[in-house]
């Protein structure tokens, strides 16, 4: 069973304990960071969690977890047990995460940033965030109790882009009403009901390929999971729960990554299906559904859908697929779940609201988009490099392919070339420092600046390498693939084929495809 699966990760967490990050590959490159404008106690450098009265004898708390030590290249995730959270029982009514540098400033997003946070509460998850930083807010009268007696476990997986290790907290602002208080005896609890594609696992992703799925009457081609994924075996079930007492759903909203375009949480039954909500991605990127620049919709204040046992939920992931390939991709949506039946059925023929509005507008961090000249080669105007067909490998080290080098790091390099039916192989050497790297392919000349929009997996031949590289010792998931080498497909028509790292975007090369010499 699911939580049985995340009790089990949970004990090895606490076995293993802190996972610390080695350090990484020395760099020159300058940190970049946001300049933002709002005001808000994020944006200030807080060593230590802070509370102020806000009224009704809510308390409006800032936490800090860290710090984080983040090496280059490393897509591990770590479970470590928490204490940065509140020092009285009562209920938690708001939730409000993001991530900070030791300056206090949030970092931007094509720097570092928070691929996921999930707050484990005695064995299950509780409350996440993605780079979306959707803000979590309970309808009035409802929040999730809290126990100091409770034990937390921090999920995190924190993206480096840079070649430089650095440090950051990951901060959340909670509005907290404590048990004492007499509002308190009107709140009505809920808990969370973790709704994910994948089911609830370490590392839940899948991948969405260029151009597969459905093309709508719009021109843009959708790619729903699992429903069209025709490698699952018959009977999937890991992305439904079957509902056993009365139960009211009150709140929910969507977690995408890059190219998602909505969530939707549907109810089955007897054999009939309705939709509950549909969870859009607001997409402030200008260059549409292709960045994190995003917010997604939650539901409305009064909204509440009442199930009953037997019923079961089902969650569903839409990406688009019309512009790239979208590697490990999510599709989540956590629910606050009361228990008994106080809302509409939604088999009852009642109108309810399966729409919302977006909890933020678009953030400052999210705003260098890329894809400006850059003053990098086009590899299609190089000449040929050396003729890689003798089993010879490109390296990837130091943050460079050591052949067909496209980026302002190292030398520029010419593309090496490999005949029609053969494959050229790379072997990533910064693995034995604990860096990952991939080869995923881009359209060509693939040279301009690095953003949260560009480049992207959007080559006319749809390749990519796996995330090449290994687990730390003690991290209990990982994005590594576990070898550290790969090749080309054989079968790539004569041209010259681009492609970048999707850990450090700003990695760019080339190798180009030959017709045999009759």
């Amino acid at each position: 069973m699911p939580r049985r699966l995340l009790l089990a990760l949970t004990a090895g967490a606490l076995v293993f304990g802190v996972v610390a990050s080695p350090a990484g590959a020395k760099s020159s490159s300058q940190h970049a960071t946001a300049k933002v404008k709002r005001t808000s106690p994020l944006l200030k450098l807080a060593t230590k969690s802070t509370v102020t009265m806000g009224a009704g004898g809510v308390k409006h708390m800032h936490f800090v977890y860290g710090p984080v030590h983040i090496n280059p290249g490393a897509n591990n995730i770590y479970f470590d047990p928490t204490d940065v959270r509140p020092k009285e029982d009562g209920y938690i009514l708001s939730f409000a995460p993001n991530l900070v540098e030791q300056n206090g400033l949030i970092p931007r997003v094509d720097v570092i940033h928070l691929h996921h946070a999930v707050w484990i509460i005695n064995g299950y998850p509780t409350f996440a965030s993605g780079e979306e930083k959707t803000v979590f807010r309970m309808p009035s009268g409802f929040g999730y109790p809290y126990k100091t007696s409770d034990k937390w476990i921090m999920n995190h997986m924190i993206h480096n882009l840079t070649p430089s290790p650095d440090v950051v907290y990951i901060t959340y602002d909670m509005d907290f009403l404590p048990a004492t208080a007499p509002q308190a005896a009107k709140i009505t609890p809920v808990h969370t009901q973790w709704m994910d594609v994948m089911g609830i696992s370490g590392y839940p992703v899948f991948d969405v390929h260029h151009g597969v799925g459905t093309m709508g009457t719009d021109g843009v081609r959708r790619y729903t999971y699992p429903d069209q994924d025709t490698s699952l075996r018959a009977g999937y079930r890991r992305n439904q729960w079957r509902v056993t007492k009365p139960e009211t759903l009150v709140a929910t909203a969507g977690h995408l990554h890059p190219g998602g375009l909505y969530d939707d949480l549907e109810v089955t039954r007897n054999g009939v299906t309705k939709l509950l909500f549909h969870s859009v991605a607001k997409y402030w990127e200008p260059a549409g559904a292709v960045s994190w620049d995003v917010a997604m919709t939650a539901t409305p204040k009064d909204w509440r859908i009442s199930l009953q046992p037997g019923d079961v939920v089902s969650v569903h992931a839409t990406y688009d697929t019309t512009k790239a390939s979208w590697y490990e991709s999510m599709g989540i949506m956590a629910t606050s779940v009361a228990d008994g039946a106080f809302g509409v059925d939604p088999f009852s023929g009642a109108k309810y609201a399966t729409t919302g509005k977006v909890t933020h507008g678009a953030l400052a961090e999210n705003r260098n988009h890329g894809g400006t000249a850059a003053g990098l080669p086009d590899p299609v105007k190089l000449l040929d490099g050396p003729v890689n067909n003798g089993g010879k490998q490109v390296l990837v080290n130091g943050f460079v392919y050591s052949q067909g080098n496209l980026s302002a790091t190292g030398m520029p390099g010419r593309p090496p070339v490999v005949v029609q039916g053969s494959s050229i192989s790379f072997l990533n050497s910064d693995a034995k420092n604990d860096i990952q790297h991939t080869i995923t392919a881009c359209k060509s000349p693939c040279n301009r600046s690095t953003g949260v929009a560009y480049p992207i997996a959007n080559g006319p031949v749809d390749f990519d390498s796996g995330t090449l590289g290994f687990a730390q010792p003690g991290a209990l998931a990982t994005a590594a693939a576990g070898r550290d080498t790969w090749t080309t497909p054989t079968q790539l028509s004569p041209g010259t084929y681009t492609y970048f790292c999707r850990i450090h975007p700003f990695m760019r090369g080339s190798f180009r495809v030959i017709k045999p010499k009759v």
